[in-house]
């Protein structure tokens, strides 16, 4: 009998990895991401299955928390074919390699550093490089198309739906015969919000006589969009008009293009004091373009700044600063500048350095629009932080702290309820990708609103199909 097992987004949110196994032996994975946070040292452990033996890999969304690992999959012997949508290869290449570059640029510090003490030796290895990632995208792909099934192997279809996450973000189903009978295994991937500003779509699933749906926000719902943006808007406009500046730690995927999204519609209202506004993060930058290379896959305000005026998020006030010594001159600004920098979850990059710099006066302002996971500074500051230590730096936080939820490019618990009930015919239900104590609660609402049992899906577990 068929079954899935999680290697990964079980009982945490981060790591995506599950593992669908068929009685006649075909094996195929569904994300094979990174873990972030408290878990990040289980990236450099093995896997708990063969990657030589996976036939097939399936790619919900580029997100690195679904397709960080990769590179480890295929360095390990993965050969099989990769199935995603066009979009969420051409974000993956930019993710993957921002992050084999990254690793890199870490592994060598630490290189230098142990050398002078004489332990060299100790430092691990990157879990890839740029060489691995290289070589991931010579493997054979084939591109999934919305609504369109897919043949991927004998008596195998897939078909991947919009998940209105991220560009190219899609659910993905899968059909399947096994002892004469049919049957259809959905993996939710990460579901998108209907009212998202950049990308509004989620579709619906007719059937599912399994469904693995993830339970990021399952345990309550997000504030309107609309309180959400006024805050957003009330937060920056406060800030330069008190001389202060603003710093948004941001994902560079959708989050960013959201924020953009904002920041110019304030401009075009003139409801944007005059301001400086820095995209600081070269992956972001490529991935903004990689938005407006598909600007008729975006919502409608997005589609009409296009049709507009040629760009999607461009407005006189925006730089690009992927240069890092045009990314050191925005220090030399005292006031008036809005920065817009990663990491989202501010485990690194260049929004460190901002903070350094920034978060000690009290004219300034952080705002938060993306979740942070436990063990992440970002969540530490979220929760109250008074004083956090940066570059070997002890850095007093007196800058206004903002917290906005309501942006969050993941569904909420009224939302995931709603979309599964739209479900003709539900069949099991196995949480994932959630913090455990989320799901518990997730678990009783949708007991309650859907009279349906949902399972807690177990590190390893196997989960039959």
């Amino acid at each position: 009998m068929a079954f899935v097992r999680s290697f990964g987004a079980a009982e945490v949110v981060t790591g995506s990895c599950h593992l669908l196994r068929l009685k006649s032996g075909i094996r195929i994975l569904v994300d094979c991401g990174m873990f972030q946070g408290d878990e990040e040292e289980w990236n450099a452990a093995p896997f708990g299955f063969d990657p030589k033996k996976v036939d097939l890999l399936l790619i919900t969304h580029a997100h690195l928390d679904h397709v960080g690992r990769i590179p480890k999959l295929v360095k390990e012997g993965f050969e099989g074919t990769i199935v995603a949508t066009k979009p969420t290869f051409e974000l993956a290449q930019v993710v993957l390699m921002d992050s084999a570059k990254l690793m890199e640029e870490e592994f060598r510090t630490r290189y230098r550093k142990a050398q002078r003490r004489g332990e060299e030796k100790q430092v691990p290895r990157p879990l890839y490089t740029v060489e691995d990632v290289e070589n991931l995208f010579l493997l054979p792909h084939t591109y999934a198309r919305y609504d369109k099934p897919l043949k991927v192997a004998r008596g195998v279809r897939v078909l991947f739906r919009n998940a209105g996450h991220i560009l190219g973000s899609a659910t993905i189903e899968i059909d399947f015969r096994e002892d004469g009978v049919g049957k259809k295994i959905v993996f939710s991937g990460d579901l998108g919000t209907p009212h998202d500003i950049v990308t509004p779509y989620v579709a619906d699933v007719p059937q599912a006589d399994t469904l693995f749906i993830e339970s990021t926000y399952g345990d309550r719902n997000h504030k309107s969009l609309k309180k959400s943006v006024r805050e957003f808007k009330e937060a920056v406009r406060k800030t330069l008009l008190n001389r202060g500046n603003v710093i948004i730690p941001s994902f560079a995927i959708e989050r960013t293009q959201e924020v953009l999204c904002l920041l110019k519609q304030m401009y075009r209202s003139r409801e944007l004091p005059r301001c400086k506004v820095f995209l600081d993060s070269p992956m972001a930058i490529r991935a903004t373009h990689l938005f407006s290379k598909y600007h008729h896959e975006l919502g409608p305000e997005c589609r009409r700044f296009y049709k507009e005026d040629g760009d999607v998020f461009g407005f006189p006030w925006l730089r690009f600063t992927s240069d890092v010594e045009d990314s050191k001159r925005i220090n030399d600004i005292e006031r008036g500048a809005v920065i817009i920098a990663g990491s989202g979850m501010c485990t690194g990059g260049r929004i460190l350095h901002h903070f350094k710099n920034r978060l000690w006066n009290e004219r300034n302002s952080v705002i938060f629009v993306g979740y942070q996971a436990a063990g992440t500074l970002g969540r530490h500051i979220v929760e109250g932080a008074q004083w956090v230590r940066i570059y070997n730096e002890d850095i007093r936080i007196r800058a206004k702290i903002h917290t906005i939820n309501g942006f969050s490019a993941h569904a909420d618990q009224r939302e995931l309820i709603g979309w599964m009930r739209r479900i003709g015919k539900l069949g099991k239900i196995a949480l994932v990708h959630g913090e455990k104590e989320k799901q518990i609660l997730f678990r009783k609402a949708i007991r309650k609103e859907l009279g349906k049992r949902a399972h807690i899906v177990r590190y390893k577990e196997k989960i039959f199909v």
